[in-house]
């Protein structure tokens, strides 16, 4: 989709269909011509907050619709926004006024419409024979005022709406196509496109160094690779990146440890930490963010075979500890403790890891919040400031010393389940016996990045949070 800012008053005659923005507050002719006052002051006689088509004489605009709002507040806005974009998917092009704000209130509002338009003319269609694209292509802003303000945040809806649809073509991909090598190569051709670096590690590298990672993967004929994408935007090019780490399990099948088969198919989603981290990290590349930023995303397939991890072997990480597998299908840990020791050689800012873990985080947050923790406040406090300026829900769990004691094993240094009870913290607990050497949080999506049902598909969360953290990185 295209995004456009105009410095001028709207005429009719520039418009297709016109999306009317206005607080309760804002009267309608104050903002416009008379022709267009007559059109928006007829719809808000109906008393709808957003109002429906209305025809125009000569054709010159054929509908028109109004969002009336209470408030400007960033919730108040992306509902409204996404309202006003299902109504825009019947147009070829959309002219949106935004006359009745301030030039900040502008900008900030085109930058969620943007969004929602963006996100609401995704399609997948890729394996459809009768797929066909989004009517809406275009989306025109008008004030006098707000040209450089909203042409700066249309550039970061533009960016943000093509990150998160990266992370849902991935996610919504067929696991027969998007399998470890697809998603490197995808990795590698869409950072390098935006000129950023990509490095990927295989199968002889991980088998010698990364033991708890190699045995996931050693129980699929697909060979398992480990990403690394590099960009250095930040003035000095030395200064410490932030690290995204992305759970790349193309195919969760739970291993030994099988799945019931009830809605299996889903587990092509096990990758959407990786999708994430990836469609974020090209988000902040396109955005030219000055910031320097690696994305690590460790990725096979977890399956039951002959060679496949048995309950009770132990294993040996990447940073020496030991970890006895009592259950095969908490594997997204033991991929994720590898990368989160390998993050440690660029010594970074901060290392914020993302992973669809835990069906516990589920029963603890619903599928609308995000869970957060980490073993720095200030990282933890920073994405939840993030998450509710982006309006990509999420909730801290605590990470008290006392769940350690749910990791015991008689035989290994650490078990890769916990004792019944907070499996959701325990995998995080897991995970910070890796990530001592840093300040870290995790973000657990297994609520959150996909949907089940008549909309089953990838959401291409939390996208959205991540990148409203990286554009606020100093």
């Amino acid at each position: 989709m295209k995004f456009s800012i105009k410095a001028e008053k709207l005429q009719p005659a520039q418009a297709g269909a016109l999306l009317y923005i206005c607080l309760d507050s804002h009267p309608c002719s104050t903002h416009s011509d008379n022709e267009t006052a007559a059109l928006l002051c007829g719809a808000l006689e109906e008393g709808q907050v957003f109002a429906e088509t209305k025809t125009v004489a000569e054709g010159r605009l054929k509908a028109v619709a109004v969002v009336r709002m209470k408030d400007a507040a960033r919730t108040t806005l992306a509902k409204a926004a996404a309202e006003a974009a299902q109504w825009a998917q019947n147009q070829e092009s959309v002219a949106v006024c935004l006359a009745p704000f301030s030039a900040k209130e502008a900008a900030a509002v085109a930058e969620v419409f943007a969004t929602a338009f963006g996100n609401a003319a995704y399609r997948f269609g890729r394996y459809k024979q009768d797929a066909k694209p989004a009517k809406l292509q275009e989306a025109v802003f008008f004030h006098p005022r707000a040209a450089k303000a909203a042409g700066d945040t249309l550039k970061a809806a533009d960016a943000l709406v093509y990150g998160m649809s990266l992370c849902r073509d991935l996610g919504n991909a067929a696991p027969n196509e998007c399998t470890p090598e697809f998603l490197a190569d995808t990795a590698k051709a869409e950072a390098e496109k935006l000129g950023a670096r990509a490095k990927v590690l295989e199968k002889d590298y991980i088998k010698e160094n990364m033991g708890a990672f190699w045995s996931v993967a050693k129980g699929s004929k697909q060979k398992p690779y480990l990403i690394e994408l590099s960009y250095f935007g930040a003035a000095d090019k030395k200064a410490a990146p932030t690290v995204l780490v992305g759970k790349g399990i193309t195919f969760d099948s739970g291993g030994i440890s099988l799945k019931p088969g009830l809605n299996m198919d889903e587990m092509k989603f096990d990758m959407c930490g990786a999708a994430t981290v990836i469609g974020t990290f090209c988000a902040a590349v396109k955005l030219k963010l000055p910031i320097n930023l690696i994305a690590i995303v460790p990725t096979c397939e977890n399956m039951p075979s002959g060679g496949a991890n048995k309950p009770g072997d132990v294993v040996k990480s990447m940073k020496g500890l030991t970890i006895e597998v009592l259950n095969t299908d908490a594997e997204g840990r033991l991929i994720l403790c590898d990368a989160l020791t390998y993050a440690e050689q660029f010594n970074p800012k901060a290392v914020i890891d993302v992973a669809t873990l835990t069906g516990a985080c589920i029963i603890a947050l619903g599928h609308d919040v995000s869970g957060v923790m980490g073993n720095d406040q200030k990282l933890v406090d920073s994405l939840l400031a993030a998450s509710r300026s982006a309006d990509d829900k999420a909730w801290q769990l605590p990470l008290f010393d006392t769940y350690k004691d749910q990791l015991k094993s008689n035989f290994a240094d650490l078990p890769n389940i916990g004792s019944p009870g907070a499996g959701t913290i325990t995998a995080g607990t897991f995970l910070s016996y890796f990530t001592e050497a840093y300040p870290w949080a995790h973000l657990d999506i297994a609520g959150t990045a996909w949907k089940s049902g008549k909309d089953k598909g990838a959401t291409g969360r939390p996208v959205p949070l991540l990148l409203e953290y990286l554009r606020n990185v100093k």
